[in-house]
């Protein structure tokens, strides 16, 4: 038997819950196309995103520590994984689409700039007066308009549900402009639940790299409640926690939170009696997310994180670099357009001098950056 498309789709329409996309209901894309024999459409998505220049770029982009500190630190690449990983984990539980899931996942941080949100803060400031710049916004523009891949349009030609999975895309810490996306009505199912995928990695994966980098001690997380949660079945000797026993503790902290999302979840699901999509985005909140023992858990372990190691002084030094390297090299290119490569010298009649240089900048890895301000302001070097 042959699994084709038509195969694939009855497959959805049998099993997915009926408040899921299914990819044979897709509202389609901009430019109309026909669509792969043996893929749906979500899985067509998911492969183009693969594919793009952006997403590459990810693996030399910070996460917390910038690349060169340490090939164990995560980052923008390896977070992105693990997001599409736990994901699809949720998604599976939940009765939603998997693919469409993966697809938001993988796409949801295409658009962050190198050295993290320090970078993005920097563009932020340096675009004032320009329109501002924003990770959430960029990575839409990167599949709509900046990838340039196929001669019959713009950008990836991605299905409407994962664009608007990626414009209301949104944490606790990034937020959305959802105008052309019905923003009236909440993200569909699959795209909340990568909102709260995002979270739960950052969240864990960040206290893995801050134990691994020393950031942090485990002496330190004695009264943070998801610490002891997770530590419990590990350290009833006490001890040391080494690196075999911090994969535990870390490993079980993950299956605690995604237990309980997936816990909770469908319990708001089941109270509500949504029957359809539309019935669940027209909600006034969001259905997929914790209770109220484990929002506030959560709320500690991220206040800890931002106190403890997001504003520790290593971390913030290397903030404050990331902003002096785009800060010039902005102001460099602004002063002098010549300067920059002849296929973004060429758009400025097009997008703006400021946003051409936006979005070169915002393109490059932490490495790039480093070497093209050494290029440009270290005499010593050939340009």
């Amino acid at each position: 038997m042959r699994f084709d498309r038509k195969v694939l789709e009855s497959f959805e329409d049998q099993f997915l819950a009926p408040y899921a996309i299914h990819a044979s209901h897709s509202k389609g894309r901009i430019y109309p196309e026909s669509e792969p024999e043996y893929r749906t459409c979500f899985q067509r998505d998911r492969d183009r995103i693969l594919h793009t220049t952006a997403f590459r770029r990810l693996e030399y982009k910070t996460q917390v520590f910038i690349n060169f500190e340490g090939d164990y630190y995560r980052t923008r690449l390896t977070h992105t994984l693990e997001v599409a990983q736990i994901g699809r984990t949720i998604a599976r539980a939940l009765g939603a689409n998997e693919d469409l899931t993966e697809a938001i996942c993988l796409a949801h941080d295409l658009g962050h700039p190198p050295f993290g949100h320090s970078g993005e803060a920097t563009l932020n400031k340096m675009m004032k007066e320009h329109g501002g710049f924003n990770h959430n916004h960029h990575s839409f523009r990167i599949v709509t308009e900046v990838e340039k891949r196929y001669p019959e349009f713009p950008g990836l030609n991605l299905s409407w549900e994962v664009l608007e999975g990626i414009v209301k895309h949104e944490t606790e810490y990034d937020k959305s402009d959802a105008s052309n996306f019905d923003p009236q009505l909440r993200g569909h199912l699959e795209a909340q639940i990568t909102n709260v995928a995002d979270e739960l990695a950052y969240t864990s994966h960040d206290l893995d790299d801050g134990l691994r980098s020393g950031l942090i001690t485990p002496e330190m997380l004695t009264d943070i409640e998801l610490w002891k949660m997770a530590a419990v079945r590990f350290r009833k000797q006490g001890g040391q926690v080494d690196d075999l026993m911090r994969h535990q503790i870390i490993r079980e902290l993950v299956g605690i939170e995604v237990n309980s999302m997936i816990h909770d979840t469908a319990a708001r699901i089941d109270q509500t009696g949504v029957k359809s999509v539309a019935e669940l985005q027209s909600l006034p909140h969001n259905l997929v997310g914790f209770e109220t023992e484990m929002i506030e858990n959560n709320r500690i372990l991220k206040e800890f994180l931002y106190n403890n190691m997001y504003r520790h002084y290593r971390v913030v030094r290397m903030q404050k670099k990331a902003e002096e390297v785009l800060t010039r090299l902005f102001t460099a290119y602004c002063e002098t357009p010549t300067m920059l490569p002849p296929q973004f010298y060429e758009q400025i009649e097009e997008k703006g001098k400021e946003r051409t240089i936006c979005d070169y900048l915002a393109g490059m890895t932490d490495r790039f950056a480093i070497e093209e301000y050494q290029k440009l302001f270290d005499p010593s070097l050939l340009p």
